[in-house]
């Protein structure tokens, strides 16, 4: 199969390309930066340099990749992100999740490919019930442009004439070469003891490895129905059961507990809403549609093993 990756060399494309190779798949990986060019190569793929901005240069990519499915990986995420400047650090992968997506999703038609497979989030979904979130639950677009840039993207993907669309709505990715990795981040916060408990710390995350997330993009290519995915692990958990857990892996200290109304100082109201008021998603469907299987049903054995 015929397959063009936009967004390459970002964590999930640089788990995806060797996978897609290996698999006997003909990839094309492209990215906007010429320097990335023997990454792609080395990642067993053909390298092409487009930018997701440009429409006449993103469809000129796509057309002359004539693939049949197209996976959409474009992302602008901040290395280091800070709670405070969430809308100003996000201002690119916002308009990525609009107009990339937009123009994305152009190229593929008129390139006539059969399926977009686009990324996603699992962790935007809107609070109340305490209930591990289907599909088809509303996403919590109070939070700001950063929720509504993924309901903008997914509209344009699954609502895309003519095509097949796919959207996978990723956990939080750990393991190699995320923020979440031993050398990541997230991990380096929580070494200094920056990454506190909040409150109760009832905020439930669901966690993916990148490499069952790879897996998971892989088998969407030619299973499930269009429509949307959540592609978690069998496992959300409150950040007081998770994040100790990541702190011993890691060979960090305990972190600390901070009161909400400290923690909303410090970080800002997005992140306290996530650490106190997120609730996880469910895999159901994409175990019965995708034939989701996981090497890391969860993040308590994935921790001890991929990050320790």
């Amino acid at each position: 199969m015929r397959v063009f990756v936009a967004g390459a060399t970002g964590v999930i494309g640089r788990c995806l390309l060797p996978r897609l190779a290996r698999d006997g798949h003909d990839v094309v990986g492209m990215t906007c930066k010429e320097e990335r060019t023997d990454l792609i190569r080395d990642l067993g793929a053909e390298p092409v340099v487009a930018d997701a901005f440009d429409v006449d240069g993103l469809r000129q990519a796509v057309a002359h990749a004539r693939p049949e499915v197209v996976i959409h990986e474009l992302t602008d995420i901040p290395r280091s992100i800070d709670p405070k400047k969430f809308a100003e650090q996000f201002e690119v992968n916002n308009r990525l999740r609009r107009e990339g997506t937009r123009n994305l999703v152009a190229a593929a038609q008129a390139a006539g490919a059969r399926r977009l497979i686009a990324q996603s989030i699992a962790f935007v979904y809107a609070y109340g019930g305490g209930v591990l979130h289907r599909e088809e639950d509303p996403l919590a677009l109070e939070l700001g442009d950063i929720v509504s840039a993924v309901a903008d993207l997914e509209e344009a993907v699954v609502g895309a004439d003519g095509i097949e669309g796919v959207v996978l709505r990723y956990g939080y990715f750990y393991g190699p070469g995320t923020s979440y990795a031993s050398d990541g981040t997230q991990a380096e916060m929580v070494r200094r003891r920056r990454f506190p408990i909040v409150g109760q710390g009832a905020g439930v995350f669901p966690f993916i490895h990148v490499d069952d997330a790879a897996a998971a993009t892989v088998r969407a290519l030619d299973r499930g129905g269009p429509g949307i995915y959540n592609v978690v692990d069998d496992d959300p958990a409150p950040v007081h059961e998770w994040l100790p857990v990541l702190a011993d892996a890691l060979g960090a200290k305990k972190p600390w507990r901070v009161p909400v109304f400290l923690a909303r100082w410090m970080g800002g109201d997005y992140a306290v809403q996530l650490m106190t008021r997120a609730e996880g998603a469910a895999n159901a469907k994409a175990k019965d549609e995708l034939g989701l299987e996981l090497r890391f049903p969860s993040w308590r054995r994935g921790f001890a093993e991929a990050l320790g």
